[in-house]
């Protein structure tokens, strides 16, 4: 077999991302797995060097990053072209996609020299910007694609289509179009559903809409979602965000699609995923602090048939 390589990416504005950082690139290095790291991150000397481009995580096993989901989100657009898995160290505050925790360094690093990983598709959205027509941008989300009012003293005015139906008009503070993975994000916030990430589907959800009708939606994977700014209306301007971090100011009569992504997020798991989805029902519960106290499970019918 080849040389191992992975590359390790980190918060630069947090020491001890940089620190965790450090120690994750130098065990990696002493077990004879070739580390990278962006340019100017400087997290090791032993460490190898790369442009940050899509050609950073090309032909490596893993992408490692400590940080929080902004952090993650970030690498993501590094390893997705490279068809390359991302695992997470959490430093932030929830860490939603982060596999481990700081006090779990050590064991992440023994489980990826010893290959003892699963890696999991996460399904993405592809979102294309037009009016009149034409095409004004074409961007992608792992989260969720955001359309929004630019100032805040005002609102926009928007018509919802699904499949090419219109569904509804809406006044308000604009549309969260999420993924089941986006689902415990800012769709979660909006007042969206929570939605386990094997569930294949679309989410739409309104943020503050002045309607009767306007509640959250879940909507075939296969669905196409559309927002149209209405062209006449005395509203502010919009701006499209994905993922908070990719961002396209939007004219009046922009049109927003948004489609299931044509390339997913691969994510390394330390535990194979749950078929029946227990491992992220123990995810909620460790990262939302849900009370879980007196639960027996079916403990008592076992307990009941050897009486």
């Amino acid at each position: 077999m080849g040389q191992r390589t992975v590359l390790v990416t980190a918060h630069t504005g947090r020491d001890d991302a940089m620190r965790s950082a450090r120690f994750v690139a130098e065990r990696l290095t002493a077990a004879g797995i070739t580390v990278r790291t962006l340019a100017g991150e400087l997290i090791s000397p032993s460490a190898h060097e790369v442009p940050t481009s899509d050609e950073a995580a090309a032909g490596a096993e893993l992408v490692i990053v400590l940080g929080g989901d902004g952090s993650l989100l970030r690498a993501a657009e590094l390893s997705r072209p490279a068809k390359v898995p991302l695992i997470g160290v959490n430093l932030g505050h929830v860490g939603f996609l982060a596999e481990a925790e700081p006090d779990g360094l050590a064991d992440l690093v023994e489980r990826v020299v010893a290959r003892d990983y699963a890696v999991e598709e996460r399904m993405t959205i592809d979102v294309s910007v037009r009016r009149n027509g034409t095409g004004l941008a074409s961007t992608w989300a792992l989260n969720e694609a955001t359309v929004e009012k630019a100032a805040r003293e005002r609102v926009i005015e928007v018509i919802i289509e699904v499949d090419g139906r219109p569904l509804s008009r809406w006044g308000g503070d604009g549309v969260v179009c999420s993924t089941p993975t986006g689902s415990t994000a800012y769709a979660f916030s909006a007042g969206g559903p929570v939605v386990w990430p094997e569930v294949e589907a679309l989410l739409m959800v309104p943020i503050s809409a002045h309607a009767l009708f306007a509640p959250p939606m879940v909507v075939s994977p296969q669905s196409v979602l559309a927002i149209e700014l209405i062209v006449a209306s005395e509203t502010s301007g919009a701006v499209l965000w994905c993922d908070g971090r990719r961002k396209v100011d939007l004219p009046p009569g922009a049109r927003v699609e948004v489609r299931r992504g044509a390339l997913p997020v691969l994510l390394a798991r330390l535990q194979a995923a749950d078929s029946r989805g227990g491992s992220f029902t123990d995810r909620l519960v460790a990262k939302f602090g849900l009370p879980v106290a007196g639960w027996r499970g079916r403990s008592w019918e076992d307990a009941g048939k050897h009486a």
